[in-house]
């Protein structure tokens, strides 16, 4: 009981820490909360889909906490998966599935302030899922995606330097 209270005061104190004017571009500092890692290493990444909260192992009992978006109910999926690769400033390419929703969109789009998927994306296994950046800051803590994680820019910016290719990424509900 004690831990679940100090969790909450440190994220308390992470979502109260005020706003500087580049809140936007650079993360907040991160400080560990008391998270019941259930022996994943140090580096793991764990999603929590249904509290939109992703935690990045630093310890036993300890990890750091992003808030993300996640995948709209018909999109979402759970299991396990790896970090296959990590790129700065990607450039996006629409998948078949949603070029088969939607038609109109556009073959690519370059990085800069258009581009869905923000200012760094870590691939997940072999498929099109990721977890991204994005030009929808609006959306975070909501169900948006088509399946991707999405992350405040200078959250994703942080995440991509502390996690590693070869990472285990493990999606619960």
């Amino acid at each position: 009981m004690k831990r679940l209270a100090l969790s909450l005061t440190l994220y308390a104190c992470l979502l109260a820490a005020p706003a500087t004017a580049t809140a936007a571009t650079e993360p907040a500092p991160r400080h560990p909360v008391v998270f019941d890692s259930a022996g994943y290493e140090a580096g793991t990444i764990v999603v929590l889909t249904a509290q939109r909260k992703l935690y990045l192992v630093t310890g036993p009992t300890e990890a750091l906490v992003y808030d993300i978006a996640v995948g709209k109910p018909s999109e979402q999926w759970f299991g396990k998966s790896w970090v296959s690769r990590k790129r700065l400033n990607p450039t996006w390419i629409p998948t078949p599935d949603m070029r088969s929703k939607n038609p109109a969109l556009p073959q690519s789009v370059g990085p800069g302030p258009k581009n869905p998927l923000g200012v760094r994306a870590i691939n997940l296994g072999w498929g099109y899922y990721r977890i991204h950046g994005t030009n929808a800051p609006n959306s975070i803590g909501g169900a948006a995606s088509a399946g991707c994680f999405r992350m405040r820019n200078a959250d994703v910016a942080d995440l991509f330097e502390r996690v590693h290719v070869g990472a285990e990424v493990v999606v619960l509900k």
